[in-house]
C-alpha cells in the first residue's frame, strides 16, 4: 500500500507539472462561519464544478488541505492573528508551523502562499510589531525546508492604512505605520514576494457621501462628465477597484519600492443588506463580481502599470450567517452552503487559456546576480524537474555557453510546465517574465509557436535521457540522473496512472 500512495504522488505530480498554464486569475476566499457549512470534500467539489483554480484558506484548516489534494488547486493558507506572536517571538515555533501545515501537505497540496494574519495593522495593532519577525520566521523555515521557492509569505493589509487614496498618485501609507509597512515591504522585496491588498469598492462608494457615482465602483461605463481622472498624471480610472491598486502602487513608490506586484487578496460585493444598507443587493453584487472578473482576467494592469495583472481572490465562497455586524457582513458569498449560486457567476475564463502563459515566457535578468542564478540554475534542473538536456553540450541550446542563456532556458522550461501548478518566474529575483519568445536556431523554447517538442530532439524527449543537467559554467555540478534512473521513474509513473 505504501509503495501505491508512493506511485499515485508521483503520478499527481507528473500531473500537475504538464497541466497547461494560465495567466491572470480570479480565485476565491472560503470563510467557515456557516451553521450548516458543507465538508470538506463537498467544498472541493463545488471548486471544482465551477473552475475555481484558486482558493485562500483563513488559517490551516488539516480537512481542506487533505480534500484539495491532488486536484491542482493553488492554495494560500493563513496564519491566523492569534498565532502570530508565538511565531514572531521564536524560530523554532515558526519551523513547527511550517512542518506542520504546509511540508506535511506538499507537494500533493497545491500550496503557493502564506498570509500572515489578515490586516493586522487595522485589527489587532498590538501584534503589529511582530508581525514582520514572524515573516521571516517563517520564511526561514520555508528555506530550511527548501520550500521558499514555491511557498512565498505575505500579510494581507486593508485600504484603511493608505492615507486620502484619491488622487492616486498622491497616495501615502499612513505615517504612524511608517516603521512596520517599511519592513513590511522591503521582507516582500528581499523574498520576491507579493503585496497582499483587501480592497473594497462598496465600502469606498457607500462610505464616500455621493463623491463618486456608483457606475464607477461596478466597473460599469462613465458618461463624460463623470469621467474619473487623476490630475497629476491624467491618467483615466474606469474603476473604484483600478484606483484602489494604483494608490497601493504609488504608496509603495513613496517608499521606493516599485517593483513589488499587488494581489488582490478580497474584495467583493454584498448581496443583501439591512434597510439602512440600500446599494447591498444581488443584482449590484452579480454586476459588481461579473465585472471584475471580466476586468482581472483580460490580464492588463491599473494605469501605472499596465503589463502587471491584477490576481484577485472574491470575498467569499458562502454566506456567513455567523458573522457578527450589519447585515451586509453575512451576506458576501456567491454560493450558498448547499452549493447553489446566490446570483449567475461565472469562473470558467480563467482557465481558458492554453499553451504558455498569456504568450509569455520566463527567462534570466540581464543583472541577475550570478551565484543566485546559478542556485537557480540548480534548482529548476534539479528539484524543479525542468528538463535541462538541451543546454548539454552538444545540444542545441548549449550554445551560447554561459549561466545567463542556459538559466533562462531552464527556467522557462520549468515555467511553462509548472504555472498551473504554483510554479512562478522568480527564482530568488533572477528572472522575469517577457512576451518575446527567446527561440533561436535550433533552440526553441517551451511554449513557443514554432515548438512541438520544446527544443528537444524527438529521441530524446521519448527515451528521456539525459533528465539531469551539466553545469553550464564552469562552477557547481549538478548530478546526473543516469538513463537507468530516468527508466526506473518512467516505470514507477506508469504504474501510478495503472495504479491510481
Amino acid at each position: 500500500m505504501k509503495l501505491k500512495r508512493w506511485l499515485t504522488s508521483v503520478f499527481f505530480l507528473i500531473v500537475a507539472t504538464v497541466s497547461n498554464a494560465v495567466g491572470a486569475f480570479v480565485g476565491v476566499n472560503i470563510g467557515t462561519d456557516v451553521t450548516d457549512l458543507p465538508s470538506a470534500s463537498n467544498v472541493v467539489a463545488i471548486l471544482k464544478a465551477h473552475q475555481i483554480s484558486h482558493v485562500r484558506l483563513y488559517n490551516a484548516n488539516e480537512h481542506m488541505l487533505q480534500a484539495l489534494s491532488k486536484t491542482g488547486i493553488q492554495i494560500i493558507v493563513g496564519v491566523i492573528d492569534e498565532e502570530i506572536l508565538g511565531i514572531g517571538e521564536s524560530a523554532s515555533v515558526a519551523a513547527a508551523w511550517i512542518s506542520k501545515n504546509v511540508a506535511a501537505y506538499m507537494p500533493s497540496t497545491n500550496i503557493t502562499a502564506i498570509s500572515v494574519g489578515s490586516e493586522v495593522l487595522t485589527s489587532v495593532p498590538n501584534v503589529a510589531p511582530l508581525l514582520v519577525p514572524a515573516m521571516n520566521h517563517l520564511h526561514k523555515a520555508l528555506v530550511a525546508s527548501n520550500l521558499n521557492f514555491r511557498v512565498k509569505v505575505s500579510s494581507p493589509q486593508s485600504m484603511d492604512i493608505i492615507s486620502r487614496p484619491f488622487p492616486p498618485s498622491t497616495a501615502t501609507f499612513n505615517s504612524s505605520w511608517n516603521s512596520t509597512i517599511y519592513q513590511l515591504l522591503q521582507f516582500l522585496k528581499n523574498t520576491n514576494s507579493s503585496y497582499m491588498l483587501n480592497t473594497y469598492p462598496y465600502y469606498g462608494y457607500t462610505k464616500g457621501d455621493g463623491i463618486f457615482p456608483i457606475e464607477y465602483a461596478l466597473f460599469r461605463p462613465l458618461s463624460p462628465v463623470k469621467q474619473i481622472v487623476d490630475p497629476n498624471t491624467l491618467f483615466h480610472y474606469n474603476s473604484m477597484f483600478e484606483a484602489m491598486v494604483d494608490a497601493t502602487y504609488y504608496a509603495m513608490e513613496a517608499f521606493n519600492f516599485n517593483d513589488i506586484p499587488v494581489v488582490v487578496t478580497e474584495t467583493g460585493w454584498p448581496s443583501f443588506g439591512g434597510t439602512n444598507e440600500p446599494d447591498a443587493t444581488t443584482n449590484n453584487a452579480e454586476i459588481y463580481n461579473n465585472n471584475l472578473i471580466v476586468r482581472v482576467l483580460n490580464g492588463s494592469g491599473p494605469p501605472s502599470h499596465p503589463k502587471k495583472t491584477i490576481n484577485t481572490y472574491l470575498y467569499e465562497l458562502f454566506n456567513e450567517d455567523k458573522r457578527k455586524g450589519p447585515v451586509s457582513e453575512k451576506n458576501w458569498g456567491v454560493f450558498y452552503a448547499n452549493g447553489s449560486s446566490v446570483y449567475p457567476l461565472s469562473f470558467s475564463a480563467s482557465n481558458l487559456s492554453n499553451g504558455n502563459s498569456i504568450g509569455s515566457f520566463c527567462v534570466a535578468k540581464d543583472d541577475a546576480d550570478t551565484d543566485k542564478l546559478q542556485a537557480g540554475l540548480n534548482w529548476a534542473c534539479g528539484q524543479g524537474q525542468a528538463n535541462c538536456v538541451a543546454i548539454q553540450q552538444g545540444r542545441p541550446c548549449y550554445s551560447p555557453n554561459n549561466l545567463k542563456s542556459h538559466a533562462s532556458y531552464a527556467y522557462n522550461d520549468y515555467y511553462q510546465k509548472m504555472h498551473n501548478a504554483g510554479g512562478t518566474c522568480d527564482f530568488d529575483g533572477t528572472a522575469t517574465t517577457t512576451t518575446e519568445d527567446p527561440s533561436y536556431g535550433s533552440c526553441i523554447y517551451a511554449g513557443s509557436a514554432n515548438a512541438s517538442i520544446g527544443g528537444r530532439s524527438s529521441s530524446s524527449t521519448a527515451l528521456g535521457l539525459g533528465l539531469g543537467p551539466v553545469s553550464p559554467v564552469g562552477g557547481s555540478w549538478l548530478l546526473h540522473v543516469s538513463t537507468l534512473q530516468y527508466l526506473i521513474s518512467s516505470v514507477s509513473v506508469f504504474f501510478a496512472m495503472v495504479l491510481s
